[in-house]
């Protein structure tokens, strides 16, 4: 396994520190911007110079591939959950007509009840993985695959899409035979959909990339209007932090909002852009308690990888898997907007947990020939 891979620190560091350099090219930063991209940047060489001391690393590939859950306790309850979530995504397509199909201008116009239903739904990206883990059946096993990557392009949820295709690539390679070299053309080949099905769905989405007026720098001038989203996207995060440490501005509900169900609504921030209201995971720190509690926020985003990390040790459990793709997950993400530290992402490490207790629970069907 790529010693890179093995690092749970990679994961927190190497997708902020790109997203920064990207930030450095891709814009003509006013005066007092900079310093917020350079604060990003020091805290996550500093998480990869904490990692370095560190002694969790993934287990190798031989061992994560060692378990097999298909006819276990946890591959049943796996698949119970990934039909149930499977049933909600049905439910959102029956009764809430799919933004593409429709209006792709309403894809986050939530009433009804749709919000509840969505919020459900949202966890097909841990359909493929369930597929992929929990059964030897072809048609189950596709199935599951295909609802994990078509659900999220009905209803434009680009993040998702995301979420599938990373979850894919990281058991693809995980859990690849030790003796086979890494899948890098399929890991390629995944990404490049990714990316693909991102630039597209923006445009059906929010239209020209032309209505964002931001200070951009010659690079995303001379780039055609796909790469000027994926550029934009991957780079909004980090400047409007900067932007946001710039100004002195401050609003500790936000944090408070993302926390706490039902938490309220927060007031809109005062970014450049208007129509471009995303941020890195740590914009909600900066603006309860300034730059020092955002760096807090990337040690905290840290200790749970590792935490999710040693967790794969000694025979990993499914719903260990679950929740390190999670966490491997909203860790690349991180310089786009916040995903680990919001209430509904400790409810499904929760669920996650939950599920492993049901399933130690249950009769082992080697045991007990009564068992379904």
């Amino acid at each position: 396994m790529s010693p890179i891979l093995q690092r749970p620190g990679a994961y927190v560091a190497l997708p902020m520190v790109l997203a920064c350099a990207v930030t450095w090219l891709t814009y003509d930063l006013p005066a007092g911007y900079a310093s917020g991209v350079l604060w990003l940047v020091t805290a996550a060489i500093g998480v990869l110079l904490l990692d370095i001391r560190s002694s969790d690393r993934l287990p190798s590939r031989a061992v994560c591939r060692a378990r097999d859950y298909v006819g276990t306790r946890e591959g049943f309850v796996g698949l119970a959950f990934g039909l149930g979530v499977l049933g909600f995504c049905l439910l959102d397509i029956a009764l809430f007509p799919p933004a593409l199909l429709h209006d792709p201008g309403a894809y986050a116009t939530m009433t009804g009840g749709h919000e509840h239903v969505r919020r459900i739904a949202d966890l097909c990206w841990t359909l493929p993985v369930i597929g992929m883990l929990c059964t030897r059946r072809r048609g189950l096993r596709y199935g599951l695959v295909a609802a994990g990557l078509l659900f999220p392009v009905l209803v434009i949820d680009r993040n998702r899409i995301f979420a599938s295709l990373f979850s894919i690539a990281l058991v693809t390679m995980l859990r690849r035979d030790a003796r086979r070299p890494l899948p890098w053309k399929a890991v390629t080949a995944l990404g490049a959909l990714g990316a693909a099905a991102f630039s597209v769905l923006g445009l059906v989405r929010s239209g020209s990339v032309a209505t964002v007026l931001l200070p951009f720098g010659s690079l995303y001038r001379a780039s055609p209007a796909g790469v000027q989203w994926l550029l934009l996207y991957l780079t909004a995060g980090p400047y409007n932090f900067a932007s946001m440490l710039a100004k002195g501005y401050r609003d500790p509900s936000i944090l408070w909002v993302q926390l706490v169900p039902g938490g309220g609504v927060p007031a809109p921030l005062p970014l450049d852009a208007s129509n471009v209201n995303v941020g890195t995971e740590f914009l909600p720190f900066l603006l309860a308690g300034g730059p020092w509690l955002a760096v807090l926020g990337i040690a905290l985003l840290y200790a749970l990888m590792r935490w999710s990390v040693r967790r794969l040790h000694g025979g990993p459990s499914l719903f260990a898997w679950l929740i390190f793709l999670r966490m491997a997950y909203v860790c690349a993400m991180a310089p786009f907007a916040p995903q680990a530290f919001i209430w509904m992402n400790f409810g499904f490490i929760a669920l996650c947990l939950l599920m492993q207790l049901v399933a130690a629970w249950l009769p082992d069907r080697r045991r007990d020939p009564a068992f379904p």
